[in-house]
This record gives C-alpha cells, structure tokens and sequence, in this order.
C-alpha cells in the first residue's frame, strides 16, 4: 500500500484502539503481561492476542515475551511513549465530558399543559427530587400549543400535553389517559336534567371553557365538530383553576378534566352532567423535540410517570 493509499485509510483503522494503548503501558509499568491482564480484568490470552493485533496493526514488534517475563522492544518502548500521551489526552476528555454531564443533570426544564402541572407534576417532582436531590427543577405551565412552543425553541427539556396528537416538530409517548366532564353548579338546571344532553344541546350552550391551543379546548372542538362546534363561550379562561372556581360559582356550565374535579364532585360543589354521543377521552403524553429523546434528569423524570398507580 502507497503513503497515499495509507492516508486514505481512516484514522481509526489505522491506530491501536485505547484499550489495547493502556494494556501497553500496563506491561510497561509491570514487565509482565500476566500482571497487565489481571489489573485490566482480562484474561492473559486476550492480552497477548491484543499485543499480537496491535503489532500487525502498527507492523513492528512492541514486545519480547520469555519465561522472566515480558519487556518492551526499543520500537514498543517508542510506542509506549505515544501511547501515554493519547491515554492522557482520553482522560482528559472524559473528566470533560464528565463535567458536561453533571452540568447538564444540575437542571431540568418543564413545560406542562395546566391539568398535568397542577395535578400529576407535583407527585413526579417529589419523587424526582428522591432521586435526583441535586438536580434543579423549574416548571412552565400554559396550554397546550404554548409548551409546544417552549420545547421547539429550546426553553424546555421535556413537555407535557393533552389532547389528540402529538404537536407538530415534536416526539412523544403516552403516558396516560383523562376524560373530560361537563359540570355545573347544583343550582344550574341542566343538574336535576333527567336526560343526558345531546351533541346539539352541548354545541350550543354557552360554556366556561379554557382558551384556544388548549388540550381541553382541541378535544371538545373535535368532539363537536359534527354538530356545529362550540357555541361562543360564556367566558374564556386561561387556567383550570379559573374555569373551575367560574364554574363553582355558578356562573356556567363548564368542561374540565376529571382529574381536577374529584373534590368538587365529592362535596357536591360541582355535579356531573352526563353527556350522550360525544368522545371526551383524551391521551396524556409527554413530548420532547425530534430527535432528541430524553437523557439525565428528563429521561428519569419520563420514567417516574410510568411508575406507581395508573393515570386515567
């Protein structure tokens, strides 16, 4: 093979690998290649047959084995020296990475859709910080589209939402299911209905609801689509927290996710309402930007949401 040829060859199949460049300084520091195999955890064989291929590899004899033991050729001793050097700068860059790494697990960024950052993110984050006490957490809540937002831009490490798809530039798993309920005051008249309401009935209600770009909001529009979409709401709110203090009220009719009327229900400051014909399931995911699945913190986070009692 020409020089020309050589240089075309890539670096990495032309010099030794840092597994066998420290087996070579281990002989070094121990003028024995039994020795060296024990402190790298390998077996004598593998060392020898590891010296062996980096002597073709590099075309000189780098070691003279004898039942005294085994010494380096002036050429191995050449190499050692190089080989110290590149072992060096290896060390280097894993402290370097290292330090990227803990770098990156000292925070984690959130964005989540209001139901799932005042309902089920405070169980997680406990549970994280069990895990991770070192690792700081700051959380973002808005609508749905907003976390979108947040992790396309690069402000947030893992996201949140509820509604029918994952958003668009996203990637995303299912990490539960939620149901949406109509509710009311007591003292509202659809509470001593007989009949459930209709899909007509329900599209042409004024109703409390939660601003555009919502999950809540994208599933009743989809729900209702066939029957005309929502009428033009009562009031528009930007939180569930809102929405369900209107509706306690007894400003309205409103629709909220089941997990944050559980209370309400039980005291019987909210009733029900039942609803005929009309899909108000949706999926809870967690989203993080194409490509770019979760690691460190992010990535345990994603896994505390797949642990204990269900959701939905």
């Amino acid at each position: 093979m020409s020089d020309e040829d050589e240089e075309r060859v890539p670096l990495a199949h032309r010099v030794p690998d840092l597994g066998a460049l420290e087996l070579l300084l281990a002989v070094a520091r121990h003028g024995s290649l039994g020795r060296a195999a024990r402190e790298l955890g390998i077996t004598q064989p593998a060392a020898s047959s590891r010296i062996r291929s980096m002597e073709r590899r590099l075309g000189v004899a780098l070691v003279d084995r004898s039942p005294r033991g085994s010494r380096l050729t002036d050429a191995g001793a050449l190499v050692t020296d190089w080989a110290r050097r590149v072992v060096e700068a290896a060390e280097a860059f894993d402290a370097g990475a290292q330090a990227l790494r803990g770098r990156r697990d000292s925070r984690l960024r959130v964005a989540a859709s209001m139901t799932i950052a005042e309902y089920l993110l405070p169980r997680w984050l406990v549970a994280l910080r069990a895990e991770r006490p070192g690792t700081a957490v700051s959380l973002s809540a808005g609508n749905s589209a907003a976390v979108a937002q947040r992790l396309l831009a690069g402000e947030a490490d893992l996201g949140f939402v509820e509604g029918l798809s994952v958003p668009e530039g996203l990637d995303g798993t299912v990490i539960g299911h939620d149901r949406l309920l109509v509710v009311a005051a007591p003292s509202h008249p659809w509470a001593r209905r007989r009949t459930p309401l209709s899909p007509a009935e329900l599209a042409v209600a004024p109703l409390i609801l939660r601003e555009r770009g919502s999950g809540t909001r994208q599933v009743l529009d989809s729900a209702l689509s066939e029957s005309g979409g929502l009428a033009e709401p009562l009031l528009e709110l930007a939180s569930t927290t809102a929405v369900k203090a209107a509706a306690v009220s007894g400003a309205g009719p409103a629709v909220l996710s089941e997990l944050a009327v559980t209370e309400e229900l039980a005291s019987r400051r909210l009733v029900e309402i039942p609803v005929a014909e009309v899909p108000l399931q949706r999926d809870l995911r967690a989203v993080w930007p194409q490509s770019h699945r979760p690691t460190g913190p992010a990535r345990d986070l994603l896994s505390l949401t797949r642990r204990g009692p269900g959701v939905g």
